[in-house]
């Protein structure tokens, strides 16, 4: 079983590797591709799976959402201070 860390988030898995560390069936793997669970990028005739993809399985969250509610965590605080402005002008 690999370990999915920040060392490793770079690298990228084909789908048969991921099937093994998920020990799942490479069908299977194909079709959480196929509905965007799993996320892909195909080079040429092949897949290629980032590390980041794997560990957000789990989840239900793409790594692109993850990054995005990182980014509102840290902006929470100004979006309340101007919410109070503008509700207070009403």
């Amino acid at each position: 079983m690999v370990m999915i860390t920040n060392a490793n988030i770079d690298k990228v898995y084909t789908p048969e590797q991921v099937a093994e560390i998920l020990q799942l069936s490479k069908k299977t793997v194909y079709e959480l591709i196929g509905k965007g669970e799993i996320v892909a990028k195909k080079i040429g005739k092949v897949y290629r799976i980032p590390a980041s993809s794997i560990s957000f399985v789990f989840t239900g969250l793409d790594i692109d959402l993850y990054k995005a509610e990182e980014e509102d965590k840290k902006n929470i605080k100004t979006t309340q201070k101007v919410l109070s402005e503008v509700r207070a002008k009403l």
